[in-house]
């Protein structure tokens, strides 16, 4: 009986030990389970605080550099270039030229930066009437010799050349005087 007596005493303890060993393990697995969950929960909370680190990091760049091309904007805006232009007219015994001449200079805001920088466009150069070649450039001696005289130049030599037209100072151009020079209207 003594046999008997010990079963029933330690089969409560047994029963007791291996249910306590098995919600043990039931635990411990729900325990895991739930980490498992808190670590995956934690590894998304992680890719999301570096993803927005990085957007952050990239728009703190993105916001300095227009700041700095807005200022770089409103500083090239406080430059300015002032112009002037005129007409230039030297004369002299032997040639007359007009010339059209731009100035530029640079500013800050009102400070002059430079000097004026000259920029010269000859518009119309002549000479006298006095420079003038007397003879035509298409007479008959520079086209053909005489031995070889074309037909037109037959037809020149009948028709006698009209004087050459006189040029004022005040005329623009010597071109009028050139084709009065050679008789056409």
């Amino acid at each position: 009986m003594h046999m008997d007596a010990f079963l029933w005493m330690f089969l409560p303890v047994f029963v007791a030990g291996g249910s306590a060993l098995l919600s043990f393990y039931i635990m411990q697995a729900k325990m895991e389970v739930a980490l498992s969950k808190e670590r995956e929960t934690l590894a998304e909370a992680r890719a999301t605080i570096s993803s927005h680190k990085i957007t952050v990091e990239e728009r703190i760049k993105a916001t300095e550099e227009a700041t700095k091309r807005h200022a770089l904007d409103e500083f090239m805006q406080d430059f300015r270039v002032e112009e002037r232009s005129y007409v230039r007219e030297s004369k002299s015994l032997s040639s007359s030229k007009k010339s059209m001449v731009m100035q530029e200079r640079l500013f800050f805001r009102n400070i002059p930066l430079s000097n004026w920088i000259e920029h010269e466009m000859i518009v119309e150069e002549g000479r006298d009437l006095d420079q003038l070649p007397r003879e035509s450039v298409f007479s008959t001696t520079t086209i053909a010799s005489s031995e070889e005289r074309l037909p037109i130049s037959k037809i020149l030599e009948e028709f006698p050349m009209p004087a050459p037209a006189v040029v004022t100072r005040e005329s623009s151009s010597l071109i009028p005087a050139r084709v009065a020079a050679f008789g056409a209207q």
